[in-house]
């Protein structure tokens, strides 16, 4: 999975923001990415904390591009932009604040076309992670919210499995109706799950997976009634209009978006039922709990989440991370 990704990112390399360069993980990958000539590498960070870090570690990382804060030339223009960014919901000595930190920092970088990508995480939550991204990079045209995917990857069982994708499983709590302030619906909770949808189907594509999105609940095809079942199925109808071409069913149960013989049962003549590889949740809970159970019981590896409708590409690392996943997730980033 991952020798297609090589070769994509090593063909046209990107400039990647770490936004935690003391930190060793961080530094482990950076160095193995330069050495295999994969992306250029901005460690943000105390330029001397970061070099002794290395030089502790035994990481090669001259090649790397080093930016502290502090000490940036640029940092002028860039309070400048990000008060206009801003909009006025953050004062001048705000924005100078925030920039201190490594997360508005490098995120700052990618806003204004100094890096093509960031990825954060390792010590900072995934909130702010993804905070700076929608304040400053914000929604790509036509995105009307930012979701996540996490593609899993075994070695055995059905070729049709090895690789999956599952979402949302890390942002989006649930798909409540969006109001504005005369109470009028701007959007649906509808629209917004079919929009994660095709955002995941989009993602899995990444991978090297043909999706068959099966958009998952506690019914099939309306035998329960009640919960996220009528949200399910009336995504599944607004995901085929935005993308005629998608192949995507539901409300399925899970047993029946897996098994051929529960499938075809309980929604016969159905394209995806039995043969689903993409899952999308109604709700984090379920999402979340999903992919731990298929990472820790099903034998998956799991990597993500990888955020999807940002305007660039940015990604979160779990603090629990290690150097192999930061280098997997570096690749995953650049790639995207």
């Amino acid at each position: 999975m991952f020798d297609k990704l090589i070769e994509k990112v090593k063909a046209e390399p990107k400039t990647m923001v770490f936004t935690e360069g003391p930190d060793a993980r961080i530094q482990e990958a950076a160095a193995r990415l330069l050495k295999e000539g994969l992306m250029n590498v901005v460690l943000v960070g105390d330029e001397a904390e970061i070099k002794d870090n290395a030089a502790k570690g035994g990481f090669d990382i001259s090649k790397a591009e080093i930016i502290d804060p502090a000490k940036y030339d640029g940092m002028e223009e860039m309070v400048s932009t990000m008060v206009e960014l801003r909009k006025g919901k953050m004062t001048e000595d705000e924005c100078r604040e925030a920039l201190k930190k490594g997360n508005y920092f490098g995120t700052m970088l990618v806003k204004m076309g100094k890096a093509d990508c960031l990825l954060g995480g390792a010590t900072y939550s995934t909130a702010d992670t993804i905070r700076p991204a929608l304040q400053l990079v914000k929604t790509k045209p036509g995105a009307h919210l930012v979701s996540s995917c996490f593609i899993l990857r075994r070695e055995e069982g059905d070729e049709n499995l090895r690789t999956i994708a599952m979402g949302d499983c890390a942002v989006n709590l649930d798909y409540t109706d969006s109001v504005d302030k005369e109470g009028n619906v701007t959007l649906t909770g509808a629209q917004k799950l079919a929009e994660v949808a095709v955002e995941i189907e989009k993602c899995a594509r990444l991978f090297g997976i043909d999706p068959k999105v099966a958009m998952l609940s506690f019914s099939t095809k309306g035998s329960g009634k009640g919960g996220t079942v009528a949200l399910s199925a009336e995504a599944v109808k607004i995901a085929k209009e935005m993308n005629p071409d998608m192949a995507i069913d539901g409300e399925m149960q899970f047993d029946a978006a897996v098994s051929p013989t529960v499938g075809q049962l309980k929604f016969p003549g159905s394209d995806v039922a039995g043969y689903a590889n993409t899952f999308v949740f109604p709700l984090i809970e379920a999402g979340n709990i999903g992919y731990k159970i298929a990472q820790r019981l099903g034998g998956y590896a799991a990597y993500g989440p990888i955020l999807l409708g940002l305007n660039a590409p940015i990604n979160d690392l779990s603090r629990g991370c290690d150097a192999e996943e930061v280098y997997r997730m570096a690749i995953i980033t650049a790639a995207q």
